[in-house]
């Protein structure tokens, strides 16, 4: 059983290798509307952050890939009372996703992601700030524009949804060199 297990791995490795070697790395800095909403009320600003992954090609126009993205918000939301200010803010978001798309044309991409997401929520009150971090998931869909053969832009829809009832919309432009 040992055998028929290491020469399947071996094989899986071979036609791994073409495949890793055809794969298109990538780096992108993107800004976006993020809206925040949690218990039913929401909150939108600016977001902004950056990602890396990269993608293989399979046959027929369709490829796969992984994405890691760190992104930050301007979200927040300020109560005050008899001088008292109380802040929640949308702190730091990272997600890994896997990617699902297909060609379009010779310069597009149309693509499906999901994955693990993880935000934090700042809470501040009188100069002393705590926060917690929320475990979920993120979906979405994005269009890739090839500039030229190093640079392209991008647009993204994302939605996240975590714990203790906080959901997010993302809607993202980037821009990003390949290599």
């Amino acid at each position: 059983m040992k055998k028929f297990v290491l020469a399947g791995v071996a094989a899986a490795a071979l036609f791994a290798i073409p495949a890793a070697a055809n794969a298109q790395a990538f780096v992108q800095a993107e800004t976006g509307i993020d809206v925040v909403s949690a218990e039913g009320e929401s909150k939108a600003n600016i977001g902004y952050g950056g990602s890396v992954g990269y993608d293989m090609p399979l046959s027929g126009g369709l490829f796969v890939g992984v994405q890691a993205t760190y992104s930050d918000s301007e979200t927040k939301r300020c109560e005050s009372s008899e001088g008292d200010k109380v802040c929640l803010e949308a702190g730091r978001d990272v997600a890994a996703l896997a990617r699902l798309g297909t060609q379009m044309g010779e310069q597009g991409k149309l693509y499906l992601f999901g994955g693990y997401a993880n935000a934090r929520a700042e809470l501040t009150y009188s100069n002393v700030t705590a926060h917690t971090d929320l475990d979920g998931f993120r979906v979405g869909a994005g269009y890739q524009y090839d500039i030229n053969e190093k640079f392209f832009v991008k647009a993204e829809y994302r939605y996240s949804n975590y714990e203790a009832d906080v959901s997010r919309h993302n809607g993202v432009i980037a821009v990003g060199a390949k290599f």
